[in-house]
């Protein structure tokens, strides 16, 4: 099993849920998120006044899933997140020991 999570921008949100749905991916967590990479952030005019935004808006989603599945699910992100410019995000896959669905005490595979 693998954690799959990805850092993408806000509204490219909706496109890789919908991307993941169609594949089969039956669950997910979302969380607004802030941060930076090599955008390094931007300046902004806010009533005359012009500050640093350092940290911008990011969605994380972390998905569990099967080793098999694991390529398919990660291109389906790439390619659903991608808009070609600088920020679009990064993907990170760690193994995961253990997952246990808490209602019914299923675990490994079976609990995904």
């Amino acid at each position: 099993m693998k954690l799959v999570t990805a850092i993408i921008k806000p509204f490219k949100l909706d496109d890789v849920r919908e991307a993941l749905s169609e594949l089969g991916v039956q669950g997910m967590t979302a969380t607004e998120v802030k941060g930076f990479g090599r955008q390094r952030g931007h300046t902004e005019l806010y009533r005359g006044a012009e500050y640093v935004v350092d940290f911008l808006p990011k969605v994380k989603l972390e998905i569990a899933i099967a080793d098999a599945r694991l390529e398919d699910v990660l291109e389906v992100i790439r390619s659903a997140a991608n808009t070609g410019s600088i920020g679009d995000g990064k993907i990170f896959v760690v193994d995961l020991e253990q997952v246990i669905r808490i209602r019914t005490g299923e675990t490994g595979n079976e609990a995904l």
